[in-house]
């Protein structure tokens, strides 16, 4: 089978992604009551997480203990420990689990430095000058998170490094402090989805065996009609709030706004395909250089030698130090889902699935687009559901009723990047939640509840807008082969 063109555009960054697909488990895990046993270790963690959010006691470090009790509860269900413990291992050391955890160490290195540069007072003077406060702040805030996401190709990226500037600026201008917060996750979605260089699309791409150009320009009307949308929304309900006194009486100054700089430097490195890591790396190092050149910051700023020992050296130790709760947490979902796949329930409910998928155009996209949902609810990350799904249904079915392989690409793609932006056990939501608690507790604001992200506007339009795109037919897009079936029943 030959391998469309985007892999090897994309090999040196993420070829390890395209590897996952061909990689078989070394053991089969069983549990009592068969495969559905694995759901179980999943409802502990779910548990946990509903317990203390409803008790207004949800902190990460607190979800620390539902991934522990989730993994000690499937240990009581195990018939094969040996193998279930390899399994819980494997999946803390995945591929994508390293590659997510570095790059929340980069993005939080490189959000505390921009924090620390002044660019919080900058916007802050753009807001009050301006008068783009309240909802139009919002606005603003979910555009820069598109732009951030849509070059980097990282929505946890995003949401760690745009967090600690943008969230504090609009609570300070009026914004409404759930909206504000909401506004970060949703241009992370909005990235994941349309991004090149994002695993989501790279995986949608390579198991619709589409080309990468293609699959990027069919899937823009969708989701900028999706983001056109949350924009909507974000102006007409992100305000209600007032500019705060701490906003005016902070004398906050245009000089912050250099830090632009280094935002604008890392989009650009990443729209060059630089490696993520590269891109945040040379960011921060920019940001420092342009700190001190504009006086913004100072070398002890940066590192020092702190008096006292256990006090932080500076703002790259705080910008690591404020991740580390996230990646443990990241750590134990990861465990889960490979449990969740060790098990052989994901490959025995796609295969019940396929046994039902409907004929004609319409059913099968809707058949593909259901079936990929479903599959990233239990799912810790959403390009794993995608690489489930795509060789295994949404290909041979999109295929069986002539259509083009961005279309097939599209219909996965714009799924997973639903849902899985509003359950409060995916590892984007966990991540988000810690660095907007985080970023809170540090300026004195208030903090959304987990529950918040089911409010994610562009989530929610993007849905609408692919069942208007199933139903209609619209954005539709055909295999040029003349001898496939068209039928539209």
């Amino acid at each position: 089978m030959d391998e469309p063109k985007v892999i090897f555009n994309q090999k040196s960054k993420m070829g390890w992604l395209m590897d996952e697909m061909t990689t078989e488990p070394t053991t089969r895990v069983r549990m009592l009551g068969g495969p559905a046993g694995a759901v179980v270790p999943a409802l502990v963690f779910v548990g946990v997480l509903v317990w203390l959010s409803a008790a207004e006691r949800a902190t990460i470090t607190g979800f620390w203990v539902g991934g522990w009790a989730a993994i000690v509860a499937g240990l009581m269900l195990t018939t094969t420990r040996r193998a279930y413990a390899d399994s819980i291992v494997r999946g803390m050391s995945d591929k994508t689990g390293v590659v997510i955890i570095v790059a929340f160490i980069f993005a939080g290195v490189f959000g505390t430095l921009l924090e620390g540069g002044g660019l919080v007072e900058g916007l802050l003077w753009l807001g009050l000058e301006t008068g783009l406060q309240g909802g139009a702040f919002v606005v603003l805030a979910f555009v820069l998170a598109c732009l951030f996401a849509a070059g980097t190709g990282t929505s946890v990226g995003t949401v760690i490094a745009m967090t600690p500037v943008l969230y504090p600026t609009g609570v300070f201008l009026g914004a409404d402090p759930t909206m504000m917060a909401v506004a970060v996750i949703a241009g992370g979605a909005f990235g994941d989805n349309i991004a090149p260089v994002s695993d989501s699309t790279i995986s949608s791409a390579y198991t619709a065996q589409a080309e990468m150009g293609d699959v990027v320009r069919s899937r823009l009307p969708l989701s900028l009609s999706a983001a056109a949308a949350a924009a909507v929304v974000f102006a007409v309900f992100g305000g209600g709030g007032s500019v705060s006194e701490r906003a005016t009486s902070a004398d906050p100054s245009a000089v912050g706004l250099v830090m632009i700089i280094p935002f604008a430097l890392v989009i650009l490195l990443a729209m060059r395909r630089n490696h993520i890591i590269v891109a945040l790396a040379w960011g921060s190092v920019a940001t420092i250089a342009i700190g001190l050149l504009a006086g913004q910051m100072s070398a002890s700023d940066v590192f020092s030698i702190p008096a006292t020992s256990g006090d932080s050296t500076g703002l790259v130790e705080d910008g690591i130090s404020g991740v580390t709760g996230a990646v443990i947490l990241v750590l134990f979902i990861l465990a889960l889902a490979q449990l969740l796949a060790d098990s052989g329930l994901m490959a025995r409910l796609l295969a019940r699935l396929q046994s039902r998928a409907a004929r004609g155009v319409r059913s099968a996209e809707f058949a593909i687009w259901t079936i990929t949902l479903l599959f990233t609810v239990p799912l810790g990350a959403n390009a794993p559901a995608i690489l489930l799904v795509g060789p295994t249904l949404a290909r041979p079915l999109g295929r069986a009723h002539g259509l083009a392989p961005a279309r097939i690409a599209n219909l996965m793609d714009c799924s997973a990047n639903t849902v899985f932006y509003m359950l409060p056990w995916h590892n984007a939501v966990i991540v988000w939640y810690a660095t907007v608690q985080a970023t809170a507790g540090d300026h004195d604001l208030p903090v959304p509840s987990l529950g918040s992200a089911a409010l994610n506007p562009y989530a929610w339009a993007l849905i609408v807008v692919m069942l208007f795109s199933i139903f209609t037919g619209w954005n539709r897009r055909y295999a040029p082969a003349p001898d496939l079936a068209r039928d539209e029943a």
